[in-house]
């Protein structure tokens, strides 16, 4: 014989009583007290309503949160894109090879608050500076071993760099180096800005920054090699 099935009354029963027993069900499914309707009446289930606008509340701060990251982000990027407009201009008013390495240098040094810049460029030429910060590699590509992988990429790299790259670049400020940013500068040679901040430059951040830093150094380097 076939047990009777629950009518509407007996569910709501169990149901009522099974919430009496578990009072922290909502806690465990949260998202079931927005699906409830609320009485207009006050009484036993305030505590329910209060709840219900405790997560709406908490809700609205996380948004409020996630809003003011996001503008946060925002400024920060605006202030980056004014400095790469800064950069090219400046550049654009080197006429020289020596005026555009140094106007790099102390662009990015200046403006970017960068704590050590190496600008490693391939070939010789008599017309360059001679500078810790400018170095040239007649033998092009081929004397960097260290930095093949980031050379063959053609893709600037960011994070922490090993031993024998940071070495390779930064020579004696080497150690003090905690994280760095390398653009390679196509058949020019390669630019790198160096951080004593082991966060400033991290693996997986955003490179369109650097990749505009990059071109624009690239751009400007041709143009020097033009005019001479």
């Amino acid at each position: 014989m076939n047990a009777p099935l629950p009518d509407d009354a007996t569910e709501a029963g169990a149901v009522a009583a099974y919430l009496k027993e578990h009072p922290s069900f909502l806690s465990d499914y949260p998202e079931l007290a927005a699906l409830l309707t609320m009485p207009r009446e006050q009484g036993a289930v305030a505590s329910l309503a209060a709840y219900q606008l405790q997560q709406l509340r908490e809700k609205n701060a996380e948004l409020e949160r996630r809003f003011a990251e996001l503008s946060a982000i925002a400024a920060d990027n605006e202030r980056l894109m004014e400095r790469v407009h800064a950069l090219t201009v400046a550049l654009l008013r080197a006429n020289t090879l020596e005026v555009t390495t140094r106007t790099v240098m102390a662009r990015l040094s200046e403006d970017f608050h960068t704590e050590q810049v190496r600008l490693m460029l391939f070939g010789n030429n008599a017309d360059l500076p001679r500078s810790d910060w400018l170095r040239q590699v007649g033998g092009g590509a081929a004397e960097l071993p260290e930095l093949a992988d980031v050379l063959q990429r053609h893709e600037p790299v960011s994070g922490r760099l090993s031993p024998d790259k940071l070495a390779r670049l930064f020579g004696d400020e080497a150690p003090a180096i905690r994280s760095a940013a390398l653009m390679p500068l196509g058949e020019a040679g390669i630019l790198a800005i160096g951080s004593h901040d082991p966060d400033r430059f991290q693996p997986g951040m955003g490179t369109l920054f650097l990749k505009m830093i990059a071109a624009t150094v690239t751009a400007a380097l041709a143009r020097a090699h033009d005019l001479a």
